[in-house]
């Protein structure tokens, strides 16, 4: 079952452990970085394209970020 606070979490720890600055991946995504501060606080999850986007820029697995394992 999937699990909201799992997918935060992740999704927080993926930014935060990046090279890019917050404003730095807004930009390159087309957000603002006040998204991506709530992404971190887990205060939001992104929209699906979005999430993508993030995904794709940081390199990361769509399916360990939505813990989706087979």
């Amino acid at each position: 079952m999937i699990n909201l606070k799992q997918i935060q979490s992740k999704l927080s720890k993926a930014i935060s452990e990046s090279s890019l600055t917050k404003t730095e991946i807004a930009k390159r995504i087309g957000a603002k970085p006040q998204q991506i501060s709530s992404y971190l606080h887990g205060d939001k999850l992104p929209a699906l394209n979005t999430l993508a986007n993030l995904c794709a820029l940081l390199n990361l697995d769509a399916n360990d970020i939505l813990c989706i394992t087979d």
